[in-house]
């Protein structure tokens, strides 16, 4: 699938379906809507004006110890996030991988090491899923035409605004089973301004209010009860960088609240990985995790 221009989202929402299907029995949700903040360190989030955020987490379950695999950077974070494993077995292992840096242990039909989106869709051909982000890396970390929508925006750091206009709109009329949304904030104001500085804060604070509509989109689009949201991060930052091996570079939050979710749960004490949120997005969707997977689903978070 080639990449998708910001001026073609009305063509493509057109054919997208606009009604939600309905759920197999055993799925635990019908939606499930992923928000990925690059950059984002698990050390921020309670010096954070981010209300938004914190009602999801008072109304759900929530780590802030999930730690990143190393190096902790971009690609690297990312991959593990959707493949439901580490560099050594997917390959890609610097921050900006194109393609894997050492052989995936295996490849899929679609050519990559499989990720939860193609399982998803050869599981469910008729599911609607949606893969939206920032940074152009992230075109490679995951099965392009396995997506019923995808799309770099390419003008967001002259306006930010674009990227949630395009996700409000993609959610409130394609109503999709799985939405991934990648934000380069606030990482790139850790490289500009540092790491746990008052301009990094007011980014989270920006980036909050957009969480916000994101969840108003949802309600707008009439599946809010029947919906799970996961925020998290590739990894955290120190100083102006992140490829170090301290806390604050490792430990990224996640967040997960909505349908069957416990409500108010701090699992800091149970051990949580990048690969883990591919496998626990597969146990939503009752997906057969691959054999080369390494991640666990946090099962504990749901309530049946």
């Amino acid at each position: 699938m080639k990449r998708v221009s910001y001026f073609l989202i009305g063509f493509l929402l057109a054919f997208a379906g606009c009604t939600s299907q309905e759920r197999p029995q055993e799925w635990l949700a019908r939606h499930v809507i992923f928000i990925g903040f690059d950059g984002w360190g698990a050390y921020s989030v309670d010096k954070a004006e981010m209300p938004h955020v914190k009602q999801l987490m008072a109304q759900g379950a929530y780590t802030l110890k999930k730690r990143s695999v190393l190096p902790a950077s971009s690609a690297v974070n990312w991959a593990s996030m959707f493949m439901g494993a580490g560099p050594e077995i997917h390959g890609f292992t610097t921050w900006n991988s194109q393609t894997p840096d050492l052989p995936s242990r295996v490849l899929s039909h679609y050519g990559l090491f499989p990720t939860v989106f193609g399982l998803l869709r050869d599981a469910h051909p008729e599911a609607e899923i949606g893969y939206e982000y920032e940074w152009d890396g992230m075109q490679y970390l995951a099965e392009l035409p396995a997506m019923s929508f995808a799309m770099e925006v390419k003008n967001y750091k002259t306006n930010q605004d674009t990227t949630f206009i395009v996700a409000c709109d993609y959610i409130r009329k394609a109503k999709p089973n799985l939405f991934a949304l990648i934000v380069d904030e606030p990482d790139h104001v850790g490289h500009v301004d540092g790491h746990d500085t008052p301009e990094y804060y007011a980014v989270l604070q920006m980036l909050d209010g957009y969480v916000g509509q994101i969840i108003e989109a949802v309600k707008a689009a009439g599946i809010y009860d029947e919906t799970i949201f996961i925020l998290t991060s590739d990894h955290g930052g120190l100083g102006n960088g992140h490829e170090g091996i301290s806390m604050q570079e490792m430990e990224t939050p996640f967040i997960i609240a909505g349908k069957n979710i416990k409500a108010g749960w701090n699992f800091d004490d149970i051990s949580m990985m990048q690969f883990d949120v591919a496998s626990t997005i597969a146990y939503i969707f009752r997906l057969e995790q691959p054999q080369v997977w390494t991640g666990r689903p946090v099962k504990g978070v749901f309530t049946e």
